[in-house]
């Protein structure tokens, strides 16, 4: 490995006692803790704003999941209504579509044949015992229409009196912790560049961005496109099963997290090829006549990290591919550092 004299002139320089290392630390741990706190502060102010955002892909996909609902239930009345001889509309899906597209949801109720007969003058039919309606067929069926904007199923709900307010305090931390990221990234970099040569400080500065990059690129692409085919899936799975959904704000807020986390990960699918390459655990040889093996693990691994509806696997698996092939260029653009080996910091024990 060839020397730098330049590097070893300031490895003499910046050498640090262990307490000295323990202040140092200590320092750079408690600015990014002041740093979270004040950005948690501030995440105080809109975390209301923070919640009600993230619930919007979960209402989009109940107002469709509901108006679906609806059409089909009004094709099924339309329908009945038809088999009976009555009178429809000659094109029964359009019509249906036009009102689920008004938000118009269906309900049906039975009313008491001799209420209606007090307040309309409608003159009451014999029902069960004294006159009473006791059936269904004794009574009158009405078809009410709801606006969908009033629909409390598009609502997300909370099983305790405490739940709302520890989601509040949870979105605001997690406010605080992105505002504060620059500055706790700033003050752990400045304790762990004083421990590398500047060279290996400049490699850093290289991948880091391609990093950063990566994640919020996957984490974006979860929240605004994969979320609603996973939505939808979901609600189409619990309609087959004949399951009502109350979706519960903690869950929504725990998968909502979790979900582009994942994504964000494995986009870093690129770097870890490099490294791996650069540390000669792979070659380029090896990446490029192993792609079709590659796709397949691909694909696989999508299959586990999200539901197991096709659209939100194709949403990952499909990005990674072309991730894959980015690696490969990678390997053989990116200038080549010197390996890191033991030793390397400038920073020792007495």
């Amino acid at each position: 490995m060839p020397k730098h004299p330049e590097d070893d002139e300031l490895l003499e320089k910046t050498k640090m006692s262990f307490s000295e290392h323990l202040e140092e630390l200590r320092s750079a741990l408690f600015k990014s803790l002041a740093a979270w706190l004040g950005g948690t502060l501030i995440g105080l102010l809109i975390g209301w704003q923070v919640v009600d955002y993230v619930q919007t892909p979960l209402r989009e996909a109940l107002d469709n999941f509901y108006r679906g609902q609806a059409e089909q239930a009004v094709v099924n009345r339309l329908e009945e209504q038809q088999a009976e001889g009555d009178t429809v509309p000659e094109d029964i899906p359009g019509t249906a579509a036009e009102m689920a597209g008004e938000g118009l949801v269906p309900e049906e109720f039975f009313v008491d044949r001799q209420e209606l007969s007090k307040a309309f003058g409608i003159d009451a039919p014999e029902g069960g015992a004294e006159g009473f309606p006791t059936t269904r067929e004794q009574m009158v069926r009405l078809r009410l229409y709801r606006p969908i904007e009033n629909d409390p199923r598009l609502s997300v709900i909370s099983l305790s009196g405490q739940e709302a307010f520890m989601i509040y305090v949870k979105a605001s931390l997690v406010v605080g912790a992105v505002l504060a990221s620059p500055f706790i990234f700033y003050y752990m970099w400045n304790f762990v560049a004083a421990g590398l040569y500047k060279r290996e400080r400049n490699m850093v500065y290289v991948y880091l961005p391609m990093s950063l990059g990566l994640f919020f690129a996957g984490a974006a692409l979860a929240f605004f496109a994969v979320f609603d085919y996973v939505l939808d899936f979901l609600f189409w799975f619990n309609a087959q099963m004949g399951i009502m959904l109350t979706p519960r704000i903690t869950e929504w807020m725990s998968f909502v997290l979790l979900l582009p986390l994942g994504f964000g990960i494995s986009f870093q699918l690129p770097l870890v090829m490099v490294a791996l390459e650069r540390v000669g655990i792979f070659t380029v040889e090896s990446y490029t006549s192993k792609w079709r093996i590659a796709v397949v693990v691909i694909f696989t691994i999508s299959m586990f990290l999200t539901p197991a509806d096709p659209g939100s696997m194709l949403m990952m698996a499909a990005p990674l591919t072309l991730l894959y092939f980015l690696g490969i260029w990678l390997c053989k653009s990116l200038p080549r550092g010197e390996a890191l080996g033991p030793g390397r910091s400038s920073r020792t024990k007495d």
